[in-house]
């Protein structure tokens, strides 16, 4: 059915565990989304590679917070197939505008090239869509917010759901319920996206390097 969302209703939805997507760009409606096998991210570290972390430590990027959210979300939708339509935008960016939506945005120069984004609410953050446009970039992305999520007081970061690219960093799947369980003690906790500023390279690597 047609879903004519408000950010409120969204963010409610999250505290569910449920939440919406289009089918397509150009697709006019959107949908409730509430998998039976759930994506998530280890906050105790991440897996990386030998040859990441070198890359990690070589600093070739700049990582920002929230300075170009509606650039990081239209470049994690400009591609063939994207579930980011037109709804699925305006919505996140007024979560944004609200405090609850937040992106980081990777720079080489002053080029946007990579970024991710996502909603934070108490103790968990859910990962909504990345985007890479120089070899690695969305993995120093994913490498540092997970760093700054467990630096920032944040107990679980919700993927929805598990791609190869998350699996190869450690992600896993966790049953329905076990994730609901989850995600009711991680809405209890104090977190703050912005408690911190981001971690430098050197720490991301050690943080996650027993994960290796």
């Amino acid at each position: 059915m047609r879903l004519d969302l408000t950010p409120d209703m969204v963010l409610q939805a999250y505290r569910m565990g449920v939440f919406p997507m289009a089918e397509s760009r150009d697709d006019q409606q959107l949908y409730w989304f509430d998998p039976l096998q759930r994506g998530v991210l280890p906050l105790e570290g991440v897996h990386l590679s030998r040859s990441l972390r070198r890359r990690i430590r070589a600093e070739p990027f700049r990582l920002t917070l929230d300075h170009a959210f509606g650039d990081v979300i239209a470049g994690c939708a400009a591609r063939d197939s994207t579930w980011i339509n037109a709804q699925i935008t305006d919505i996140f960016c007024a979560l944004h505008a609200m405090g609850h939506a937040h992106s980081i945005e990777v720079w080489e120069g002053e080029a946007l090239v990579g970024g991710l984004y996502g909603v934070a609410l108490g103790g968990v953050f859910c990962g909504e869509s990345m985007f890479s446009r120089r070899t690695d970039a969305s993995k120093i992305a994913l490498a540092t917010l997970v760093t700054h999520l467990r630096a920032c007081g944040f107990t679980l970061f919700d993927t929805q759901y598990l791609t190869e690219h998350l699996a190869s960093m450690g992600g896993v799947e966790i049953p329905r319920a076990a994730y609901r369980a989850r995600l009711a003690q991680a809405l209890k906790v104090d977190a703050g996206f912005h408690r911190l500023p981001l971690p430098n390279a050197q720490d991301v690597v050690q943080r996650n390097s027993h994960r290796s």
